[in-house]
């Protein structure tokens, strides 16, 4: 009896280990993989030009680099999926603009904080614009199921502002409660002010009317029912460094300091670097469109609109060089030096002619370089997902004038769920390719002006005297 006790006692350590919870801090690094999972939005996670980007995926894949492990981000489509995934244990911590409240800290481990984000009614301009909370108890409101903003409302409703009611909208992203209030569905939608800064662009017409409360916390959640206490406080410390040596400051303004449309200067601008800085590289532009068979205006329109004709430009999300290759393409078409014009412009042109070699046979000039330009914005999965789209709908996917107003569909989650490829930023893929049609028409212009024959020079005397006589009257 004492020996089996014994035997229990010395068994005992081994026995708790093995039902012990992993560490997940030692499991991410163990298995080589740090799996997170976020929202498809153009504030945290999307794909442009065929790779992964936003924020929060710039973000978590900085956490990742200094684990040593590789960064596996999957998007939900749904806030209640998020936490569902969490509860799975499916990923190591939801990285997906969330806020921090007392609800979701009380059943979830979360991060420090490291945004925060001022909760924002938005309204349609020429509707009735509220000025207070007192003003919008009779009025329409949408908002995210599952969202801090929608726990706020009920809160409100508590606290005194019995008449408050809304709609929750089941979605991921904000941008269809911008729809509903664009189209009149609905007159005020509850957003995020990162989110409303990003898509005000697609909403011209829509404007804040207050800040709902103060400002809230954004923090990464963690599973529940796990050892969490390792890769916590790693995370805290991460986000703490970054935060007091400025990087977290530079990439908000980086990603959502100011709303860029890739129409970035007019009209004036443009002419006066066509006459100071083109010269230096027409040229080259011009060799290198004879080598791929491509105009010199188009081409140089496209460098300019990349880069301004920069062969130094950068981007914040890393693609550089005058024609603002990724690392990917500049690999993928023999680029070694994207900062070089030469090598730039060449792997530019080469990869514009795979992309339009690659498109469907049947679509014909000039939709054909319309469409492969949006391609080499956008990506041509996008692309496609756009000409799906269009045929969805009645329209001809072979024509430009057709697939165009589509593009802007990729950022609404109604459409964007629906096709291959998710998210894009579709109105800055049509824009782009608008704005490359306007530059290449004023090189051309400028190119016919400067290569037309003279006027003959007039020789009176040569002419007879009735001609002459009449030619001096027309004078």
């Amino acid at each position: 009896m004492i020996r089996a006790l014994s035997l229990l006692v010395c068994c005992l350590p081994v026995l708790l280990s093995g039902c012990a919870k992993q560490d997940s801090l030692e499991h991410i690094k163990a298995s080589g993989k740090l799996q997170v999972v976020s929202r498809n939005s153009p504030t945290t996670f999307f794909i442009d030009r065929g790779d992964p980007t936003g924020f929060e995926f710039t973000l978590a894949g900085l956490f990742a680099a200094e684990l040593g492990v590789e960064l596996v981000m999957t998007p939900a489509f749904s806030l209640a999926d998020i936490f569902v995934t969490l509860d799975r244990g499916e990923a190591d911590f939801a990285a997906a603009g969330l806020s921090l409240t007392g609800e979701r800290e009380a059943l979830y481990p979360h991060s420090s904080p490291y945004y925060q984000l001022r909760p924002q009614v938005v309204y349609r301009a020429g509707s009735y614009r509220p000025r207070q909370l007192k003003d919008v108890e009779d009025m329409s409101i949408v908002v995210l199921a599952g969202s801090s903003h929608s726990r706020s409302l009920e809160a409100l409703k508590q606290g005194g502002f019995a008449t408050l009611s809304w709609r929750e909208v089941d979605e991921v992203d904000s941008m269809e409660l911008l729809e509903l209030v664009n189209t009149g569905d609905a007159e005020l939608a509850v957003i995020d002010s990162n989110e409303f800064e990003v898509q005000q662009s697609l909403y011209p017409r829509l404007k804040v009317a207050f800040d709902l409360g103060s400002s809230q916390d954004m923090v990464w959640y963690l599973p529940p029912e796990t050892d969490n206490a390792s890769l916590l406080a790693a995370l805290n410390e991460f986000l703490n460094r970054l935060a007091a040596d400025g990087t977290l400051e530079k990439m908000k303004e980086e990603h959502f300091g100011h709303s860029q449309t890739v129409s970035r200067i007019g009209s004036h601008t443009f002419n006066r670097n066509m006459r100071k800085t083109l010269p230096q590289y027409q040229q080259l532009i011009e060799q290198v469109a004879l080598e791929y068979q491509i105009e010199w205006p188009l081409l140089a329109a496209i460098a300019y609109q990349e880069s301004y004709w920069d062969p130094q430009a950068e981007s914040p999300t890393g693609v550089r060089g005058m024609m603002m290759l990724t690392v990917p393409t500049a690999k993928e078409v023999g680029v070694i030096d994207r900062l070089d014009p030469g090598q730039s412009l060449r792997g530019g042109a080469r990869y514009l002619k795979q992309i339009k070699r690659r498109l469907p046979d049947d679509i014909y000039e000039p939709d054909r370089t319309y469409m492969a330009l949006a391609a080499y914005n956008i990506g041509r999965g996008h692309l496609e997902d756009a000409r799906l789209l269009t045929d969805r709908q009645g329209g001809d996917p072979h024509l430009w004038s057709d697939v165009m107003p589509r593009l802007p569909q990729l950022q609404n989650s109604k459409y964007y769920q629906t096709v291959r490829h998710g998210y894009a930023r579709g109105q800055e893929a049509a824009t782009y390719v608008q704005n490359i049609r306007h530059y290449r028409g004023i090189l051309e212009w400028q190119d016919i002006a400067r290569s037309k024959s003279l006027p003959p020079i007039e020789t009176v005397d040569y002419l007879p005297s009735v001609i002459v006589g009449l030619k001096l009257q027309a004078l």
